[in-house]
This record gives C-alpha cells, sequence and structure tokens, in this order.
C-alpha cells in the first residue's frame, strides 16, 4: 500500500495525468496499470468533467472493452448519475478489505472504505478487464 501515498499527496486538476496532478481519470489511469499490472487505457486528457456527455461518451467506449464485476482489487469504479458517468475510481486491498482510492475537486486525493465510498452515490458499477 506505500505506493498510494504517491498518488494521496498528488493535486487535483481537470485533465492532468500525473504525475503529482490528477483528475479521477487520470489516477485510474495510471495507478491500475503502474501498481496493479492492468491494461494501459487511452489518455482522454481532452475530456473534463465539466463536460458530463463528454465524459460519458469516453466511459461508454472503455466500458465496452472491460466486464462488469462486484468490487475486486483493480476494478473501475464508476459512479452514474441516470445515464451519466461522472466520476471513477480505482478498487484496492488495504488490510482492512476493499477500499476505493480516488481524487476530486473538492475534496483532492483520498483512500476510503469501499461501504463509505458506495454510500456517497445512488449508483456505483464496477469494471475489470477482460
Amino acid at each position: 500500500m506505500i505506493w498510494m501515498n504517491l498518488y494521496l499527496s498528488a493535486r487535483y486538476k481537470d485533465g492532468a495525468r500525473g504525475p503529482s496532478e490528477y483528475d479521477c481519470w487520470g489516477l485510474v489511469r495510471e495507478a491500475r496499470h503502474v501498481h496493479m499490472g492492468k491494461n494501459l487505457l487511452p489518455s482522454w486528457g481532452d475530456v473534463r468533467n465539466t463536460q458530463p456527455k463528454e465524459f460519458t461518451r469516453a466511459y461508454r467506449y472503455e466500458a465496452d472493452s472491460l466486464e462488469l464485476c462486484a468490487p475486486e482489487p483493480g476494478a473501475i469504479a464508476a459512479v452514474m448519475r441516470g445515464p451519466l458517468c461522472i466520476h471513477v475510481a480505482l478498487v484496492v486491498a488495504a488490510e482492512d478489505g476493499l477500499n476505493v482510492l480516488d481524487i476530486n475537486p473538492a475534496k483532492g486525493a483520498r483512500l476510503q472504505r469501499l461501504a463509505d465510498f458506495e454510500s456517497q452515490y445512488f449508483q456505483v458499477v464496477y469494471y475489470r478487464d477482460r
């Protein structure tokens, strides 16, 4: 879990892909690839969280190459508001069970218990590599 400290000290910046600033997709994309050995997904650096329709279009494109799953280490947590994807995060294993690593403009980078993360949203769906 020491690798997570790199991300927990990062600042949020819309469209950022690291190494010291990330948006939610940038953090998920890098952390799952570098530290969990998952496929490196496209950057989508031109899509901003202020563009929910574009963010959702990118989400749908990526979701087509992944498969739905229950929460598991390395899974992408996609937060839905109706038909729109409004946020993504990464499921990680921790000593106390499954946690979620995410970053957003209001709270910055954080690590939360899975149940605490889910309780903030009406619908969260999970994806893993096929």
